[in-house]
């Protein structure tokens, strides 16, 4: 395998999809993307912040969306194509725009991440459950792990404003694993007051220290193995040797409330690990308005819910990719967390940000590498797959296309002569497209002509305008 061909610490400006086309295969361990909702809405940071000039908008139609990936997915997914169709139906063109710019990027995500891998989708309630169909589809649904709910701010007042509706004050993040081989990390969060004051309801005098008392007693008696001994005038079966009872109780360890009663087990709160994490997450608050981590970007995400995501499904020295990095939340939490990294996002504006935000962070020296911050390597170009072998000359491929064209031309369909068509990239090589014969196609020369180096949709636009198909 060839691994990956693109440095640590890069950020690309430029389409997510054609970047991603240029990456090699089997090289992310974690994928994160934060993508557009599909919310309607406009976008824009405040003047004056970090972020400003920062926009986006986050509306679809049809005509945002390149009329080659409709062919793409019809092609290779045709399931994919189908629950597209289906959500045109039944919510609308937009829905049907927004789930396919998405489905052939998320087919691009599952091509570069490791069989060990994890991908993270984080959405808001407008498309998820589409995006779920989506992913499914993509992942499989044996491949889904969880809905986390993430509850991203307080309470709103939508009934209050007409609306006749709950309030809505949480994102999903859909997270699948590529295979039933994922890397995964225990992740502790820590106990609430009333499970603390319930649980742990005995304060130590003199520390302060809560505690909980076990049972340690050998449930199974001597057919599991037990001892039986008498620990401070009670004989029972003890879960611990005679030895070992000795030593807790020379720690102070072993309890007994009253005389007679069965002596138990000191279990201090500050030295269990907490609550293994669950599905549903309300202790990362969003970010305030004076925070430090604040730069004013639209939908900024707080760097500890990256945190958890990263330290959940990720080792250090793993490769985490963020396909919408916007102001690179999830890079500077793979940085601090010594992950190696890679972004992608439309605006330049990332790359600041991202430079910003490790300075801010190595405030304390730990980012420092000799007395400075590591480089930030900022490309526009489309990366070049070293992964898929020499390749033989695309021209080779002639006699293949134009039996499995019948002699048509692909762009005007008139019929023509071996010796009067030519092989055309789909997908330019300027965007990353490849010499593999699944984007070649025939073209008679005025087509070829009138394609160049533009894309297929825009040139299909062109024969359509012209009246030529």
């Amino acid at each position: 395998m060839a691994g990956l061909n693109v440095k640590n610490r890069t950020l690309f400006t430029g389409d997510n999809f054609d970047v991603l086309r240029g990456i090699n295969s089997e090289c992310a361990d974690l994928i994160y993307l934060d993508p557009p909702f599909n919310s309607n809405r406009n976008y824009e940071a405040p003047i004056g912040s970090e972020a400003a000039g920062a926009a986006f908008k986050d509306s679809w139609t049809l005509s945002d969306v390149d009329l080659a990936w409709h062919g793409l997915i019809a092609e290779k997914e045709p399931a994919l194509a189908t629950i597209i169709e289906a959500a045109g139906l039944a919510h609308g063109k937009s829905m049907q725009a927004y789930l396919t710019m998405m489905a052939v990027r998320l087919l691009e995500l599952r091509r570069v991440l490791k069989p060990t891998g994890s991908i993270y989708l984080h959405c808001d309630p407008t498309a998820s459950h589409y995006l779920k169909l989506l992913m499914d589809c993509v992942f499989g649904p044996a491949n889904f792990r969880s809905e986390i709910v993430w509850k991203r701010s307080s309470a709103h007042n939508d009934a209050k404003q007409g609306r006749r509706q709950h309030g809505r004050i949480h994102d999903a993040v859909l997270f699948y694993s590529m295979s039933d081989q994922w890397t995964w990390n225990l992740v502790y969060t820590e106990y609430d007051d009333e499970y603390t004051k319930r649980f742990y309801r005995h304060v130590e005098k003199g520390t302060g220290r809560r505690y909980r008392l076990s049972d340690i007693t050998g449930r199974g008696g001597a057919a599991k193995g037990n001892p039986m001994y008498e620990v401070m005038g009670v004989t029972r079966y003890w879960a611990f040797s005679r030895k070992r009872m000795n030593e807790l109780i020379s720690q102070g360890r072993i309890v007994q409330t009253a005389p007679g009663r069965v002596p138990a087990y000191k279990r201090y709160l500050d030295e269990m690990p907490g609550v293994t994490l669950q599905d549903i997450w309300t202790d990362i608050r969003p970010i305030a308005s004076q925070a430090k981590e604040r730069v004013g970007y639209p939908t900024q995400k707080p760097l500890a819910l990256l945190e958890r995501i990263i330290k959940a499904s990720s080792n250090e020295d793993e490769v985490v990719l963020d396909p919408f990095c916007g102001c690179a939340t999830a890079l500077v939490a793979a940085e601090t967390l010594g992950r190696r990294w890679i972004g992608i996002d439309l605006s330049g504006l990332a790359v600041k940000l991202v430079v910003q935000r490790l300075q801010k962070a190595s405030d304390d020296g730990a980012l420092l590498q000799d007395g400075k911050l590591p480089d930030v390597h900022h490309r526009e170009d489309i990366p070049q797959r070293t992964d898929v072998g020499k390749l033989p000359s695309y021209k080779t491929h002639r006699h293949t296309l134009y039996g499995k064209q019948e002699g048509h031309c692909a762009g005007c369909k008139h019929h023509f002569p071996f010796r009067n068509l030519t092989v055309d990239h789909i997908v330019p090589r300027s965007k990353g497209g490849t010499d593999h014969l699944d984007n070649l196609q025939l073209l008679c020369g005025a087509c070829n002509s009138m394609k160049g180096t533009i894309s297929q949709a825009a040139f299909v636009a062109k024969l359509k305008n012209q009246g030529m198909v």
